[in-house]
């Protein structure tokens, strides 16, 4: 049990707010993401409404599924501008589900960077039957540019051939899906907006 200097101390920073307003700005339930933190939605669910306080480590898991740093947590807005720079070591993998089939895996290219305006990625895509992942939609726009390989992006049933080089636009609001249509290994930056 914390004291109560302690626990005033840690609600000022408003960590269950500012959890809660990340995983509906994905629209993403607390199951969901209980998936992709190996935590449990009762657990989210006490750290959103401010009835217990996550450890550094499980702050972090959840930061990294939504591409913060933990600053984001402790920060207040900042008058000065953001740098960040990611290095390959440091970038986790995340499959597309974690249960189940997945036609793609990504790293945040970005997450240290606060209040970010878009979303950047680094995804490698897996040769998976086309219809076999179910589309998915997200708020926003979403621009994939195809470093290696050749895939096919499904928007609205329609496949979009994409190859090395190839860029595709598109309203991520509407249904679309990926594969790697080639044998060789496919990978793209991806950058949506937030």
């Amino acid at each position: 049990m914390l004291s109560a200097t302690l626990t005033e101390g840690l609600e000022r920073y408003e960590i269950g707010p500012k959890l809660r307003v990340l995983r509906l700005k994905k629209k993403m339930g607390l199951v969901e993401l209980g998936k992709h933190t190996a935590l449990s939605a009762a657990m989210l669910s006490k750290i959103e409404r401010g009835r217990l306080f996550p450890t550094l480590p499980t702050l972090l898991r959840i930061s990294l599924v939504f591409g913060v740093g933990l600053e984001y947590f402790f920060t207040e807005a900042r008058n000065k501008p953001t740098v960040a720079v990611v290095r390959k070591a440091e970038r986790v993998r995340f499959p597309e589900h974690p249960e189940g089939r997945s036609s793609y895996s990504f790293e945040c290219l970005d997450y240290p960077a606060p209040e970010r305006k878009m979303n950047a990625y680094y995804v490698e895509f897996e040769p998976v039957e086309a219809g076999s992942v179910p589309p998915q939609t997200h708020s926003g726009a979403e621009v994939l540019y195809v470093l290696q390989g050749q895939m096919a992006v499904t928007y609205e049933g329609v496949d979009h051939e994409l190859k090395a080089g190839d860029s595709m636009y598109f309203d991520s609001g509407r249904p679309h899906a990926y594969r790697r249509t080639s044998r060789t290994p496919t990978s793209a930056v991806v950058v949506t907006t937030a």
